[in-house]
């Protein structure tokens, strides 16, 4: 098991987060992002809402940095560490707009790209956008399959239920031969979707012991990663010992990586606990830092 970060600043909220997080610059951002690739954590992420219901805000938080446009620029001050979609919703984008854009940023970054998508649910954001609500999930599927055709691919081809093209070229593609695809959810369809079509599942939401009971009987591919995020912020620095507890947890539950969220009450805490964590739990045997994908599993 590995570790990356889910950043403070880029989803957060104005009610419950610390002030520093909503006054927070790009700069701050970067600060973390290099010190993360210098401390070895496989990833960092970004997540994607439109605009958010406010009824969800509660729950959700109400800020949500673009993902592309955080992702890019993270990718111009980084080297290795591996940018991450946490999640793109599926429906909002046709296949080959996701296939470009995230194709010309795997490029851009030295094939860095890590695509974490999911379904959706906020019925509101589908309706401001004009897209189909009640067929989300068949249309995931067939998007992703679409996904799959398409990235990499100078002039790709598919034709399913929802998504047909050819002849057209896409460049920039992405510089992967596979780009890894992670599915979110939270349902044991979630967990199927992610091991027949994709590479990873990256649930929300669950326990720990609900995650090891979907995956219990759930056939796994070789390779596949499975992405958790603590149900609590970590605290490393004033809880070591109730940190490694918690991180036994989630590899006891199935984790291959964790997201890590942290404590924090500045930008300079955050960092402190970063260097903490990687102290408590050194990077993993196995895996090495490349120049091209961030921590691997060797």
């Amino acid at each position: 098991m590995n570790l990356g970060i889910a950043p403070p600043i880029v989803n957060c909220s104005s009610d419950r987060s610390a002030d520093w997080e909503t006054g927070a610059s790009g700069a701050d951002l970067i600060a973390i992002a290099e010190v993360g690739e210098r401390l070895g954590y496989s990833h960092i992420t970004a997540s994607e809402h439109i605009g958010l219901p406010d009824h969800a805000a509660a729950i959700r938080g109400d800020t949500y940095w673009d993902a592309l446009s955080t992702l890019s620029y993270l990718a111009a001050r980084t080297q290795a560490i591996r940018l991450v979609t946490n999640v793109l919703v599926l429906g909002y984008h046709h296949p080959l707009a996701i296939a470009k854009r995230y194709g010309t940023l795997d490029r851009l970054s030295g094939g860095r790209v890590t695509l974490g998508v999911g379904v959706g649910t906020l019925v509101e954001e589908f309706e401001l956008l004009g897209v189909p609500f009640d067929d989300r999930g068949p249309r995931a599927d067939d998007a992703l399959q679409a996904l799959r055709a398409s990235l990499g691919q100078h002039l790709p081809s598919y034709s399913g239920p929802f998504y047909q093209f050819g002849g057209l070229i896409v460049e920039p593609h992405a510089v992967q031969d596979h780009v890894p695809i992670w599915i979110g959810g939270r349902t044991r369809r979630s967990v199927r979707r992610a091991t027949s079509l994709a590479d990873g599942w990256m649930p929300f939401g669950l326990a720990p012991d609900e995650v090891a009971a979907m995956l219990a009987d759930a056939d796994r591919p070789p390779g596949f990663d499975v992405v958790l995020l603590p149900p609590e912020p970590f605290d490393p620095i004033d809880q070591p010992e109730q940190t490694l507890r918690s991180l036994d947890v989630l590899e006891k539950a199935g984790a291959t990586l964790v997201n890590v969220r942290t404590v924090n009450r500045s930008l300079q805490h955050c960092l402190e606990q970063l260097h903490a964590l990687r102290e408590l739990f050194p990077i993993p045997t196995g895996y090495e830092q490349s120049a091209t994908g961030g921590s691997q599993r060797g």
